[in-house]
């Protein structure tokens, strides 16, 4: 029996809106779960509101203070406010309402993701059912990964991520259901407008396009109607302006309304238009670049040296258990497995949904990709899951207790996804002190100045301290080995020479070309040896160019724990690509004295009378301990006791964070260890800005 043929829940418009409206706002009151937990948090407050937690959506921000407040205008990297559909709704509610550029950013994502809920239901109405539109629409609006990559606070593009996909969806699926030409149009007209949304998803739309074609010819090739819809969506998905696109859709539209063609002519028109969609889109080789991304791992050999790249230590893009996918798009195996179930059954019944195939095919994607696929397939399992239920309740014709049953079993779906949120308490991504760091360097030197620090931070850098940055959380390319460099090296001068050359070579190449690639001359005639660059650095007597701008080396804490990370990128030998043996940093805030043995956790430990340490099975010789404390002032007070002049770790005490760091040489002598944990630093080469336990700030003397 389909589900057309059964009046489960009424399909009246008025009753519709109720369902819409219920749905919506239980989804934007899941979301305010995290403003009630950290809403008493002071140190997530700045400007009298919470903070966004998430660093991406500082580029964001940093682009709407542009075209609010008019900062940044020597940032070359910050998109046109009218080029980025987040940054245009940002710039328009803090500009005509009465909230604040801070609490547009906090609350934006839960307000545009909740508006997912309406086009699962209209699914759901499409086939024949708005109430099981409505459950699909409470899994589907909070499910574990989509809550969160759209919660409050998580101001970035996934807003539109797989909300626009879920709109374009149901026009698709209603234009192949009904045949009306409303439906085709608005097809067409949603996904010219998703790269405005969403352009990292461009890729998901080309597939569900070339589906959507596909299948239309497969099984409709006869109708007129379905050439129709192939030349405006294919109008839709070129690579031209979109003013142009938008003036075309029209003019097809109303001339499809207006003149007859032959089916041969419209034939024609439609293989000429999809051609031009693929050479305009340059469909093949994005997808390619797309997934190549994320399946191959190592060392950039484009050019003539090799250099780390990013994806290897990026969580997001690594490698992800089942469970893990099953949990992030459903909240459970079970609830996984059942959505699968339920998708191939709705197919089966209802064969137009293969068109939703490219949603739930990148989901598994994840399982290679990474974690952020999995909330493109959150929607279509919710229905999916869903629909099985109510396929297996079919033996219960009283129509009250069918309805029980699939809400009951909803309910179960949704528990583990609300326990989830419960206990996802993720915090802002910078704490006051952080921020006071950087709005006291907004208040020093120029807008032109350069903060050389690992990518992490560079927007929060842009947004707070109104200064520019080599790389950032969308720039990772081959300058990220001359932060690493300069932050690992045991060479101040090198440090300090560096970032100099980088910032005036990048400046002055019109932040065209990395500044490794210039300095390096990378894949040219007369490219440089990396190492003997780097060894001038160091010892050589070396003419500087003439500084234009301010370059700041800002050192956070919160880089002690990704430090390994951030030396990966200038751990190699450029030339070869080969790696060097990987410094050694443990840190912990697990210890505790017994019996003359310090324990570490993880089975480390210290005899503390013979100088050995103790790990896996192993004993090494400490060579140095040492306590760094903070002084009343802020300073860092050393005292060192050498242990054993051939040992090979040394441990250092952060008396005043409750920290052990059990390092090697070169950790323990590198410019990070050296100018933020033990407090030294070449006051002929920094001049120190900021000296707070959280952050320490330099500039680079000229």
């Amino acid at each position: 029996m389909s589900i057309k043929q059964i009046d489960f829940g009424s399909n009246r418009l008025g009753f519709i809106v109720i369902l819409m409206s219920t749905a919506y706002l239980f989804s934007l009151l899941i979301r305010m779960i995290w403003v009630y937990q950290m809403g008493g948090v002071a140190d997530f407050h700045w400007n009298g509101q919470l903070m966004i937690n998430t660093n991406d959506g500082y580029y964001f921000g940093a682009a709407a203070q542009k075209a609010l407040e008019g900062l940044h205008q020597f940032n070359p990297r910050l998109p046109d406010w009218l080029g980025s559909g987040v940054v245009f709704f940002t710039v328009l509610l803090t500009k005509y309402t009465p909230f604040s550029l801070d609490t547009v950013m906090l609350y934006l994502p839960a307000v545009v993701s909740s508006i997912v809920v309406v086009p699962i239901i209209l699914i759901g109405r499409l086939y024949g059912s708005a109430l099981l539109g409505f459950f699909a629409a409470l899994i589907g609006s909070i499910a574990w990964s989509y809550y969160n990559r759209t919660m409050t606070g998580y101001y970035d593009t996934d807003m539109f991520s797989a909300m626009m996909p879920m709109f374009i969806l149901y026009f698709l699926l209603a234009t192949l259901e009904t045949e009306k030409r409303i439906f085709m149009l608005l097809s067409a007209l949603s996904i010219m407008i998703y790269p405005f949304l969403y352009d990292s998803g461009l890729s998901l739309i080309y597939a569900m396009g070339l589906l959507y074609m596909g299948y239309m010819v497969v099984f409709h090739r006869n109708d007129t109607f379905t050439w129709h819809s192939i030349i405006l969506i294919a109008v839709a998905l070129m690579g031209i302006p979109t003013v142009a696109k938008f003036v075309l859709i029209i003019g097809l539209y109303l001339l499809f309304s207006k003149t007859a063609f032959t089916q041969q002519k419209l034939m024609i028109a439609a293989g000429i238009t999809v051609l031009l969609f693929l050479y305009t889109g340059n469909v093949f080789t994005l997808i390619w670049a797309k997934f190549s991304t994320y399946f191959y791992r190592g060392v950039d050999e484009s050019g003539g040296l090799r250099f780390y790249e990013v994806a290897q230590t990026v969580r997001e893009a690594g490698k992800i258990p089942f469970e893990m996918m099953a949990n992030r798009i459903s909240g459970s195996v079970a609830a996984v497995l059942a959505a699968l179930a339920g998708y191939i059954v709705l197919v089966v019944r209802h064969r137009g949904f293969i068109l939703a195939l490219p949603l739930i095919g990148i989901g598994i994607f994840s399982l290679w990709g990474g974690l952020r696929f999995t909330v493109y397939a959150v929607p279509v399992a919710a229905i999916s899951v869903v629909y099985l239920f109510y396929m297996l309740t079919f033996q219960l014709t009283n129509h009250w207790a069918r309805y029980g049953v699939v809400a009951a079993l909803t309910g179960l779906v949704l528990y583990p996804n609300i326990t989830h949120i419960l206990g996802y308490k993720v915090p802002t991504v910078f704490s006051v002190p952080e921020v006071q760091a950087l709005d006291k360097l907004s208040k020093t030197g120029s807008p032109k100045d350069y903060v050389l620090t690992w990518w992490d931070y560079g927007y929060p850098i842009w947004f707070y301290g109104d200064k520019n940055t080599l790389i950032d959380g969308g720039k990772h390319n081959h300058d990220n080995f001359i932060v690493s460099q300069m932050v690992c090296s045991e060479s101040q001068l090198e440090a300090a020479r560096l970032g100099r050359l980088a910032v005036e070579a990048y400046v002055a190449a019109d932040y065209k070309k990395p500044a490794a690639d210039i300095l390096f001359r990378n894949n040219q005639p007369d490219q440089v040896e990396p190492n003997a660059f780097l060894e001038s650095l160091r010892y050589g007597d070396i003419t500087l160019p003439e500084s234009t701008r301010d370059i700041f080396v800002y050192l956070p804490l919160r880089m002690l724990d990704i430090f390994p990370t951030v030396c990966t990128f200038s751990n190699l030998d450029l030339n070869s690509g080969q790696r060097y043996s990987p410094p050694f940093l443990y840190v912990t805030s697990q210890f505790q004295e017994q019996q003359g043995m310090l324990l570490l956790g993880n089975g480390i430990t210290l005899d503390q009378r013979r100088g050995i340490i103790r790990a896996g099975g192993q004993e090494v010789s400490l060579k140095a301990f040492y306590t760094a404390s903070l002084s009343a002032n802020g300073d860092v007070e050393v005292k060192s006791h050498l242990v054993k002049m051939d040992g090979t770790l040394s441990l250092i005490y952060m008396a005043s964070y409750g920290r052990m760091l059990l390092i090697d040489d070169s950790v323990l002598n590198s410019n990070y260890i050296q100018m933020f944990v033990l407090g030294r630093y070449d006051p002929a080469l920094f001049e120190p800005v900021e000296m707070s336990p959280y952050v320490k700030i330099f500039r680079v003397k000229n």
